[in-house]
């Protein structure tokens, strides 16, 4: 008996140092696990706040743009677009005390061109329309702002101005987008492509 004593002395340590290391493997998966939930808990009501915003401006632009162009054809809303669209958007922007930006890497308007991260987010973006997957906003917190991401997407309507010329563009508007816009990049459009993303920032709640 007493020359078994040292082996269970011995195994007990290796049993206890074992349950120990297992401890210690499974630490970063439960914190990861705590990290999602977390997160799962937050991101939701930053999404839907991304959302309303983007898309209660994009109503309001919506609401002009077609009423100009139902009234007065392509080229006035070419026009209209022009000279009101960015600042429709700042006015929404106060509404919701947010920074809204429509971008995109095919620029109409130079100040509409997407920065490094949104160009990274467009990318995404299409990757995910291409692939047929489920398209959800992006949000990612930086300091004490939150910044929204989420695609415009073509349809039918969009290519009457950022479709193929002499084919969805008519010549008069394409004549009015080469006077307008002469660096013009957003044509050659089909339908269901990401033409841009919604960039929204706002602060935490």
């Amino acid at each position: 008996m007493k020359k078994l004593f040292p082996f269970v002395f011995v195994l007990i340590i290796v049993l206890f140092s074992s349950c120990k290391n297992e401890k210690k493997e499974l630490s970063p998966s439960l914190k990861e696990k705590e990290n999602k939930e977390a997160i799962s808990k937050i991101d939701p009501s930053y999404q839907q706040i991304g959302l309303e915003i983007a898309f209660s401006t994009k109503a309001e632009l919506g609401k002009n743009l077609m009423g100009t162009m139902k009234e007065k054809g392509a080229v006035a809303a070419l026009e209209f677009c022009n000279i009101k669209a960015i600042s429709l958007t700042d006015s929404m922007a106060t509404v919701h005390k947010a920074r809204i930006k429509r971008v995109s890497d095919k620029t109409r308007n130079p100040n509409n061109k997407a920065n490094d991260s949104e160009l990274k987010n467009i990318e995404v973006f299409k990757n995910l329309l291409s692939n047929n997957e489920d398209i959800a906003p992006i949000v990612e917190t930086k300091n004490d702002s939150i910044h929204f991401y989420y695609p415009i997407i073509t349809n039918e309507m969009c290519l009457k101005c950022h479709g193929t010329p002499n084919k969805d563009i008519d010549t008069k508007t394409f004549s009015a987008l080469e006077r307008l816009y002469p660096n013009d990049m957003a044509i050659e459009y089909s339908e269901n492509q990401v033409r841009g993303i919604w960039s929204i920032q706002f602060k935490k709640e």
